[in-house]
């Protein structure tokens, strides 16, 4: 075998989701040991690692140091953050979650601090960036976290009584440090954290546009290698393999004929046929900041009614985001896309067939993060936010059709990350 057809296996073993370790692989997925050698448009990508620039120190510190601001804004003398997106965010730094208490405190004033088991301190010392404050404080396994975490409150003053748990801290911790701080109250940090991670600087929106043109050339590579009778599995696999060639780790939810029906896919396993709708929903991320494409096809030749319905769904996003406005609440943008679909014939509201869910998520270094365009939601669009489009038309029993493609705002309004697909045959622009 030459070296432009290499084997992904392990990518192809990850993706069927349906066979053990010891099985055979081939078997499980009903193909052939030559169906899994890599094509020529997925060996051939070469990685796409240069020019990304690193969210800087200095822009961090300016992340804290307006974290603060809102916190005094709020009325918060402190906020307090478990090791996911948002201490990643203000820090550099990720640890996850486990049973063990670990996390930081960044107080109204002063300097940040640790708090993380006492086990884990040589770990925590190697990750952590001292520019952002370098205290560590520890608990022996029979000892309280929530204390530390109260006290180090304490430490760095107090006016408001007001402690913020960010939106992925576990209840066991907010109500552990509510208990070890008799008269303090525990509050969403959201204001806080969102009012900072909403609004992107010019240096995430480039991370961004550089992790949807990578999923851009990923799904190009792999759309190269649809044929009828491919099994699910298989293209999952390739276009996995289309992303590590790139120099990334991605994957992409593939669901087909009457499943694209369902917005987040079914656990059937499927095979490609001819006439089938294709619609393939994924993404990477470069320096943790995230893309989220959808794209939408028929594996050969389109019905008219796949193409009336493909032509309808690219109205919807098309009037959805003229609708995208600085100073119009998100919620316009949701009535905008549905308006269309409505007046196509189908369902009112969340229907089917119709639209069954909000037109847009924010997105950054989470896929959803805040906010989105939904029914209901009056925030104010404004520079830096950063959303998907992607209304759906969803035919239970039939085909679903989404299109979807992530955007940013500028000072002059929203400017798409991707060139949007032209027509069921044309995906990329």
């Amino acid at each position: 075998m030459s070296q432009s057809r290499r084997k992904f296996l392990s990518i192809a073993a990850l993706t069927s989701g349906a066979m053990s370790l010891s099985g055979n692989l081939f078997a499980a997925n009903s193909l052939t040991k030559e169906e899994f050698d890599l094509p020529s448009s997925i060996s051939d990508l070469k990685p796409m690692v240069d020019g990304i620039v690193p969210i800087s120190v200095e822009e961090r510190k300016q992340r804290i140091a307006k974290a603060q601001d809102l916190m005094s804004k709020e009325k918060i003398d402190a906020i307090f953050l478990e090791g996911t997106a948002s201490s990643f965010y203000f820090t550099s730094m990720r640890w996850g979650q486990s049973e063990r208490t670990f996390g930081v405190v960044i107080p109204a004033s002063g300097s940040i601090a640790y708090v993380c088991p006492k086990f884990e301190e040589d770990r925590a010392m190697e990750l952590i960036n001292p520019v952002f404050g370098d205290e560590i404080r520890c608990w022996e396994e029979h000892e309280s976290p929530y204390a530390l975490i109260a006290g180090i409150v304490k430490d760095r003053g107090v006016k408001h009584k007001r402690i913020g748990m960010e939106e992925r801290v576990r209840f066991f911790i907010a109500d552990g440090v509510k208990k070890a701080a008799p008269g303090f109250e525990i509050v969403d940090a959201t204001p806080v954290t969102a009012g900072c991670r909403m609004y992107k600087s010019k240096a995430e929106i480039a991370l961004m546009q550089k992790s949807n043109d990578i999923t851009i050339e990923a799904y190009k590579a792999a759309f190269a290698t649809l044929r009828p009778n491919m099994p699910q599995a298989e293209f999952r696999a390739n276009i996995s393999a289309a992303f590590r060639n790139l120099g990334y780790t991605g994957s992409a939810m593939v669901n087909i004929g009457k499943y694209s029906a369902m917005p987040h896919g079914s656990i059937v396993p499927q095979t490609i046929h001819e006439g089938d709708v294709v619609l393939v929903d994924g993404g990477t991320s470069c320096e943790g900041y995230a893309s989220d494409i959808t794209r939408t096809i028929v594996m050969g030749k389109p019905s008219q009614r796949q193409i009336d319905v493909w032509n309808i769904e690219k109205e919807a996003q098309d009037a959805a985001f003229s609708a995208i406005k600085i100073g119009a609440t998100c919620e316009s943008v949701d009535a905008a896309a549905r308006a269309v679909i409505e007046s196509a014939g189908f369902g009112k509201d969340y229907k089917l067939p119709g639209l069954p869910h909000r037109t847009g998520h924010g997105i950054g270094l989470e896929g959803h993060e805040w906010t989105n365009f939904v029914k209901g939601n009056l925030t104010k669009i404004t520079t830096g936010m950063c959303f998907s489009n992607e209304p759906t038309i969803a035919i239970p029993g039939e085909f679903g059709i989404r299109l979807e493609d992530c955007l940013y705002l500028g000072d002059d309004g929203p400017h798409y990350f991707t060139k949007q697909s032209i027509s069921i045959e044309q995906p990329f622009g």
